[in-house]
């Protein structure tokens, strides 16, 4: 088996998450997500179908969540050698001085805030055996992000925290990199764009492709890599 055995897939329950853990099942690994939503969890196992999937019930915004959870996946799966930051939020369709006032703080606490979170509490367990962790970026982070600059500044950031540990961690073998999706097709989005052409959006499929391939020994060669991933697939 080329992949990771044991994977966690924040954000599993949304839909690149799921695209992501049905890749990952599909590929052999065992996967443990934590989810807030019964009903989006429930779909997952179905679609899993018997798979080895694990679903925990976790916040991870906050450090002692996403350490109880992290130890927990790593329990049930045996043992933990990749971990998938997918999980994250949006807001924007304002400029910087006209976006309401908690929006700053809320971005930075769902996108960078959770990345964080779980990095720190999985990198104890990747570092018995080595590991590669793929974080989900963005391509507006690098590109100017206007009309969305809490959203970018906090993909920006996770950008960093990518770059900081993969040179922290590279003696130990665990490998961090990030994917730059553009937008990407999902229901949400095409509901939020009616009057837009999807057909030139990224597929959930194409983005975890993507992913899989990072977490997997054909890619060893890499971390640190800010990947973009925002072609039409």
């Amino acid at each position: 088996m080329s992949g990771p055995r044991g994977v966690i897939v924040t954000g599993g329950t949304g839909a690149l998450g799921r695209a992501v853990v049905l890749r990952l099942l599909e590929r052999g690994a065992r996967v443990a997500v934590p989810w807030r939503g019964a009903e989006g969890w429930r779909a997952l196992q179905q679609e899993a179908a018997g798979a080895p999937l694990f679903g925990i019930e976790a916040t991870l915004d906050r450090p002692e969540g996403a350490t109880a959870f992290t130890d927990e996946a790593a329990r049930r799966l045996g043992v933990l050698d990749g971990v998938v930051l997918a999980a994250g939020g949006w807001a924007g369709g304002a400029r910087f001085d006209e976006a309401p006032s908690g929006q700053w703080e809320s971005m930075l606490r769902a996108n960078l805030g959770t990345a964080a979170n779980v990095c720190r509490a999985a990198l104890p367990h990747l570092r018995k055996q080595g590991g590669s962790v793929v974080a989900v970026g963005s391509r507006a982070a690098e590109t100017g992000g206007a009309g969305m600059a809490a959203y970018a500044v906090a993909k920006g950031a996770v950008h960093a925290l990518v770059r900081v540990l993969a040179l922290e961690n590279a003696g130990d073998g665990v490998r961090f990199n990030a994917v730059l999706p553009g937008t990407i097709d999902t229901p949400a989005n095409r509901r939020a764009m009616p009057d837009a052409d999807p057909s030139r959006w990224t597929s959930p499929d194409a983005v975890a492709r993507v992913i899989a391939f990072l977490l997997s020994a054909e890619s060893a060669p890499t971390t640190g890599a800010l990947v973009p991933v925002d072609a039409p697939a």
